[in-house]
């Protein structure tokens, strides 16, 4: 993983290649992350990806996250693999809620990472995240007549009961 001044020279050389790409930076725990603006997050992976002196050929992880009060809302988080070093790197987007029925939309990266693929879908089926691009954007996780993003924090908590043997005797018509 790249220490905070390694994490600074990646950025600075970013910015002169990619210009308004990165927002911030962020080290913290150890681990070194890239802010980007969502407009640019193609071009940034993209060089890190195919510079030389970065080679981060492998997406090891894309996941999102709702940061809900916060705002921007959501965050697409990308974990890039340097194999040849044996360094991480985290890059992130965040995204602003547009809200209902609008949904939050970034680039897909699947044609630089196809292993974005399903991983993109899981966090449209999940956050309700919208990838411009993607091939086969659906729900991977929940049926297709599912309405709603489960893993949004102001999605509804409840639903229904569990059944147990303890409790099934309790719960009227369990079989239905």
């Amino acid at each position: 993983m790249p220490d905070p001044a390694g994490l600074e020279l990646v950025a600075h050389e970013l910015r002169e290649q990619v210009p308004d790409a990165v927002e911030d930076t962020d080290y913290h725990r150890d681990v070194a992350t890239l802010i980007i603006r969502p407009a640019g997050i193609l071009d940034a992976l993209r060089w890190l990806r195919d510079e030389p002196s970065q080679r981060y050929h492998f997406l090891a992880s894309l996941h999102a996250a709702d940061y809900l009060p916060a705002a921007p809302r959501f965050g697409v988080h990308y974990e890039l693999l340097n194999l040849e070093r044996v360094e991480r790197l985290h890059v992130k987007a965040v995204l602003d809620d547009p809200g209902a029925p609008a949904l939050p939309e970034i680039d897909s990266c699947v044609d630089l990472f196809p292993t974005a693929e399903f991983q993109e879908r899981e966090a449209y089926d999940m956050f309700g995240i919208r990838f411009r691009g993607h091939p086969d954007l659906r729900r991977i996780l929940m049926p297709d007549d599912y309405e709603g993003y489960p893993q949004r924090r102001d999605f509804p908590i409840g639903g229904e009961p569990v059944l147990f043997t303890h409790n099934e005797a309790t719960t009227p018509r369990w079989w239905e």
